[in-house]
């Protein structure tokens, strides 16, 4: 399996043993990642009860970061 931001997230999280599961299901980027629920989980196989609240909590960091930055965007244009 090639390494991708997924399997390095999951590596973070100490759960890289579902990083083919994720792929497989169409989780191969964060963006995708952070519409996971937990259909999503049984889906790809997440049944260990920790294991899911770790991925539900990595996911509200997720989402919380692109909050945060948000606002946040640059402009290619000269200055006066």
């Amino acid at each position: 399996m090639c390494t991708n931001i997924v399997y390095e997230w999951l590596k973070t999280l100490q759960l890289p043993q579902y990083a083919e599961s994720f792929v497989d299901n169409g989780y191969d980027d964060l963006e995708v990642c952070k519409q996971i629920g937990d259909p999503d989980l049984d889906a790809i196989g997440v049944a260990v009860p920790h294991h899911r609240r770790r991925i539900h909590e990595a996911v509200r960091r997720l989402k919380e970061a692109d909050e945060t930055t948000a606002g946040l965007y640059f402009t290619l244009e000269p200055q006066p």
